[in-house]
């Protein structure tokens, strides 16, 4: 049978890594500034190797608008334009023979829009798989307590978990509001 206290971490844990992921995918949404971050997802054949563009070149924002990626190869100028097309990023690089830079158009309004709805309905997901979690752990109470956890206490590790539910819908609240403000600031 397990304690009140493992059930509340292992569902803080799941809580934990919705919080994380939710982090994750806002960090790759464009907000119109320049992040090296962007790049993270896209992939390059390095010898016969699929890479991130970071192992293979130096990639580094000047200024707000622009990626600079120097590749450490010269070989691998027309693999990382080309994947750099090919991906969902909607840039096109710009190659110089010494450097590919991106250039960060800034967003139209519209466009700003959309990705406000985009976050929010990646903040929904996260609110959605703690909710689950929360669920699961009271499920957990209620399974312990057949088991012969009192009903104090699973009325308790109940409190506990809403307590703990509430701090992380909050923090999904605040990251969503931090990347809004992000996209909105033109």
């Amino acid at each position: 049978m397990k304690d009140v206290k493992t059930i509340i971490n292992e569902v803080s844990e799941q809580m934990d890594m919705a919080i994380m992921y939710l982090e994750d995918t806002l960090t790759h949404i464009r907000a119109g500034k320049a992040d090296v971050r962007l790049l993270d997802g896209i992939r390059v054949d390095n010898y016969g190797a699929m890479v991130p563009i970071n192992n293979c070149a130096a990639v580094t924002t000047p200024d707000a608008r622009t990626i600079a990626i120097k590749p450490w190869d010269k070989n691998m100028f027309r693999v990382i334009e080309k994947a750099i097309i090919d991906s969902s990023l909607g840039i096109t690089p710009e190659n110089n023979g010494e450097i590919i830079r991106l250039g960060i158009p800034p967003l139209t309004e519209e466009r700003r829009k959309q990705l406000s709805k985009q976050c929010k309905s990646e903040g929904e997901n996260a609110k959605v798989s703690i909710r689950n979690a929360r669920r699961d752990g009271i499920d957990e109470l209620k399974k312990a307590e057949k088991e012969g956890l009192s009903e104090d206490f699973r009325k308790d590790g109940e409190e506990e978990l809403k307590k703990v539910h509430d701090k992380y819908i909050k923090q999904v609240e605040e990251l969503l509001a931090k990347k809004d403000k992000e996209i909105m600031t033109v």
